[in-house]
């Protein structure tokens, strides 16, 4: 069944060709086509278009069908092109005539706009919940472990004193700038593009600011043509906002995976949360951050895929544009399975207490030696000199027992200053 049916078939190979895997990525956006026809029901009913009957019925089927999509029994067989046609079909075997009037005064086109403004609107809320989990954890391990003491690296050498707590509580700072996009992303989303129909709008006198606060939207896509230009352009802002967080988790993901080798040895973590080789029996692998590396760098080239899609298609619908559902849904579903193994994986990171004493570590203190050479009347440039004759004659004693004092240093970290950072947003 086709919403398009004219009563003549096409190819099967066409067929094959168009549809791709749009019934597979609609089981996940079904229930909110389901909210945005019961919306559409209401509205039809409201300008006496429809029945009070007729509205009833139509809304406590869809109820129904929204029952099955909850259960996971819903269905679209090989026979129906999409989400769209499975959900009018239901309706018409149910309710008749009635089932028929449901797509009055709309198209498959806005059907399928508001039904991804809905799924992506919910979906960003549950990426940014994710990430406040992870950053109230890692803010909360920053807190745990502010005393532990590791080096800071400048190109991959030895440069300056660090600590766990400035490390992960650096991530969760970061983290705070990524929601930013995903704020805006969600500002984009928010929108209700309900009523463009096939892009020009409808002649049917229909009430789009009814629809727009029955589904929960903070304003309409108010120009039809618009709302029929924000098909893409909201999944790349959503792209956008997922690609900042991923290039945080990437990053994160390679620290940890360098700090739990032997040759840092800076951390670890249980035998349950690493995996071995076929033939090295003492192989602790950090396959989840590899994977999460490697997850979150596709995600950074998802904005890119989208842009290649739409960037040079004039206004209108055009067919193209099936294809940024294919790339978004199943990016989203990665980037929430990113945030959630990073969650469950660092409560269990066990640090190591005693980097620095290894005496390779000696030269991180070169600065905080000079400083103090500079407070007691040295010139900096003078100390500086001195500094670097001492240790090329391996003369250098470090000195060990730092104190840094000033806002977002190892040794005032801010962490109430962070975390009210993120109660903002």
């Amino acid at each position: 069944m086709k919403l398009w049916d004219k009563g003549f078939s096409t190819d099967k190979k066409i067929d094959h060709f168009t549809v791709g895997n749009d019934r597979e990525l609609d089981l996940q956006l079904a229930k909110y086509d389901i909210i945005a026809s019961q919306a559409h029901a209401k509205m039809l009913g409201k300008i006496g278009l429809l029945t009070e009957e007729e509205t009833n019925s139509l809304v406590k089927e869809l109820d129904a069908i929204a029952d099955t999509i909850e259960k996971g029994e819903f269905v679209i067989e090989d026979s129906f092109e999409d989400m769209h046609s499975k959900i009018e079909y239901v309706l018409t075997e149910k309710l008749g005539d009635t089932g028929k009037k449901i797509h009055t005064a709309r198209s498959r086109n806005d059907q399928v706009l508001v039904a991804m403004h809905l799924y992506l609107k919910n979906e960003l809320s549950e990426i940014k919940s994710g990430t406040k989990e992870l950053f109230d954890l890692l803010l909360e391990l920053a807190e745990k472990h502010k005393d532990v003491l590791l080096p800071g690296y400048t190109h991959l050498q030895i440069a300056m004193p660090s600590s766990f707590g400035l490390w992960l509580s650096a991530y969760a700072e970061s983290l705070i700038d990524d929601l930013y996009f995903v704020d805006a992303a969600y500002k984009v989303a928010d929108q209700n593009p309900l009523g463009s129909a096939a892009g020009y709008g409808s002649s049917f006198p229909i009430d789009r600011s009814f629809t727009t606060k029955e589904m929960g939207f903070d304003t309409l896509k108010y120009n039809v043509v618009a709302a029929q230009m924000g098909r893409g352009k909201v999944e790349k802002a959503t792209a956008f906002g997922m690609a900042n967080i991923a290039a945080t988790l990437s990053k994160l993901a390679m620290d940890i995976c360098l700090y739990m080798s032997q040759n840092f040895n800076f951390l670890s973590f249980p035998d349950e949360l690493t995996t071995g080789s076929s033939i090295m029996p003492h192989k602790k692998n950090p396959d989840v951050f590899e994977l999460v590396r490697g997850k979150c760098n596709k995600l950074q080239s998802i904005p890119n895929q989208l842009t290649l899609v739409i960037n040079n298609l004039p206004s209108g619908y055009h067919r193209d544009l099936q294809l940024v559902k294919e790339i978004i849904v199943p990016a989203i579903q990665d980037m929430k399975a990113c945030i959630e193994i990073l969650t469950f994986s660092l409560k269990e990171m066990k640090v190591n207490k005693g980097i620095l004493e290894d005496p390779k570590y000696d030269y991180l203190f070169s600065v905080d030696t000079l400083n103090e050479l500079v407070q007691s009347g040295m010139p900096f440039r003078d100390a500086y000199k001195k500094m670097g004759l001492e240790i090329q004659e391996g003369t250098f004693t470090p000195k060990r027992d730092i104190h840094h004092t000033h806002e977002g240093s190892l040794g005032n970290l801010c962490l109430d200053e962070i975390r009210g950072k993120m109660d903002k947003i």
